[in-house]
């Protein structure tokens, strides 16, 4: 079998092969770290690349499976963790030029599962400082160039993660989304991509970062199926003793048997009440984008789900400001020093947060939590009327480095952030959301939409991502050959 014959088979499948002696965890990670060699020198999507590590736990994957000790569920799979979560003994540079040199004696908690269910860790991807962007350019290299056209970005900050995937150099992927890191570069690159409940996989909440009481981000899942996203969540949710607070305390038993049931059914999402929006009534898209949203709905409706009007209206500008404003001062909480000790390794968008939130006052901090309240009440209040919202994933598919749009759909826009106004409003109210992708562009880019449901109800979200998976599949398709392998007629 061909390398890419190997790395882009889904998880799921590999650990079915692993496990008959058809597949062998050496020939899987050596595949991956040549695909790695063969591509990180035009995409960028690792900052550290952990060879010798990954073949040695691979030869003792390999003996486990020899002695029939194969009962764990990623026993030999190749995974790359975005280079903000901590794993012991790899550089975690946070993408900063200041912590290129620091090392962890410890792995996250998400990390650590991951490992235990028998991952093998390849190396580190590529985010912006300290994931500050929904791009992925930092001062240690190059951006992170997107596998479907490498003169556009990946988004961020998980960009590293989903090149990595996108491109076959590894099955699966950990990103952490805070805004939408997750999502945005899973919508820009073509993957499934999950933010949970906030709280439904732990954190340690210990590290370089400081723990804040409002914490709008989790790590989570980037993977081209529904099925293997399942399978992450079910190896990462759950309470852990050294968590951060605000972990939830329970977690469902099988993510993954819900997928397998879901894609089986045809009939799952009959009575599943669905409402859709293109713009919140005041976010810009691409026509293009909100035409292949409308169209997947729509598949929805036709699989037997109902297509409700609800009342969906989020003012997102005034929202972007509450939301910068408490996300400014947790940078300058845990970075703020960096700035009068360090400040020419930092980059400009992080020295601009850093200095933002030290001038807000404490009238502006108690504003925006009260604004946060009043939208975290609004998007309860709309599960009423539904049980999934839909949306656009972004407002645009993947654009040239460094040229952020400042027009989309005929409206001027922020160019930080608005091409995902879709995407943080869910970071913010802590509601579970999903990419999955719907599509794509006129010029070959992949298009997303979102799937958000209730608070703690994954399982819904991943029934009407598999159910759609099932009738509008989308693994088989990939970046161009030169990459990656030719896309399927």
């Amino acid at each position: 079998m061909s390398d890419a014959g190997l790395t882009f088979r889904p998880a799921f499948e590999l650990r079915e092969l692993i496990a008959a002696r058809r597949v062998s965890p050496v020939e899987l990670t050596e595949a991956c770290l040549r695909r790695i060699e063969a591509l990180n020198p035009h995409l960028n999507a690792f900052l550290t690349v952990a060879g010798t590590r990954a073949a040695d736990e691979a030869r003792q994957a390999e003996q486990s499976v020899m002695r029939g000790d194969n009962q764990v569920r990623l026993l030999g799979i190749p995974i790359s963790i975005k280079d903000l979560e901590p794993v012991a003994g790899m550089p975690c540079t946070r993408g900063s030029l200041v912590f290129r040199d620091y090392v962890p004696d410890y792995d996250e908690i998400a990390v650590a599962r991951l490992r235990a269910a028998g991952a093998i860790v390849v190396g580190k991807t590529n985010t912006p400082e300290f994931g500050r962007l929904g791009t992925t350019e930092n001062r240690l290299g190059e951006d992170c160039r997107n596998p479907w056209n490498p003169d556009t970005t990946t988004g961020g900050s998980s960009g590293g993660a989903a090149a990595s995937v996108a491109a076959g150099m590894v099955p699966i992927a950990q990103g952490s989304d805070g805004g939408g890191s997750i999502r945005i570069p899973s919508s820009f690159c073509g993957l499934v991509g999950i933010k949970a409940t906030q709280g439904r996989i732990p954190r340690r909440g210990q590290g370089l970062l400081s723990w804040h009481p409002i914490n709008f981000s989790s790590v989570g899942p980037m993977t081209r199926t529904v099925r293997d996203a399942a399978l992450l969540l079910d190896l990462t949710a759950g309470p852990a003793p050294d968590a951060e607070p605000g972990t939830l305390p329970v977690a469902p038993s099988s993510y993954e048997a819900v997928v397998i049931e879901a894609s089986a059914n045809p009939d799952v999402l009959k009575g599943l009440r669905v409402a859709w929006t293109p713009d919140f009534g005041t976010a810009a898209v691409d026509p293009e984008v909100a035409a292949a949203v409308q169209a997947s709905v729509e598949v929805l409706g036709r699989l037997g789900a109902q297509v409700v009007d609800a009342p969906i209206e989020i003012n997102v500008d005034w929202l972007w400001q509450a939301y910068f404003t408490i996300t400014a001062v947790k940078t300058s909480q845990s970075f703020g020093k960096l700035l009068d000790q360090k400040r020419e390794q930092l980059t400009d968008y992080v020295i601009g947060d850093i200095s933002l939130g030290r001038r807000v006052t404490a009238d502006r901090y108690h504003r925006a939590l009260c604004e946060i309240e009043q939208h975290r009440a609004a998007v309860e209040a709309l599960f009423e009327h539904c049980d999934i919202l839909a949306t656009p994933t972004t407002s645009v598919t993947a654009f040239p480095h460094r040229k952020n749009p400042g027009v989309i759909g005929g409206k001027h826009v922020d160019r930080r952030w608005g091409f995902y106004p879709f995407t943080f409003p869910f970071n913010v109210s802590g509601h579970p959301a999903a990419n999955v992708p719907c599509g794509f562009s006129k010029t070959g880019m992949p298009m997303g939409m979102q799937l958000v449901g209730r608070q703690g109800d994954e399982v819904t979200i991943l029934k009407a991502a598999a159910a759609f998976e099932a009738v509008m599949p989308w693994s088989g398709y990939r970046p161009p050959e030169a990459l990656a392998g030719a896309r399927p007629a």
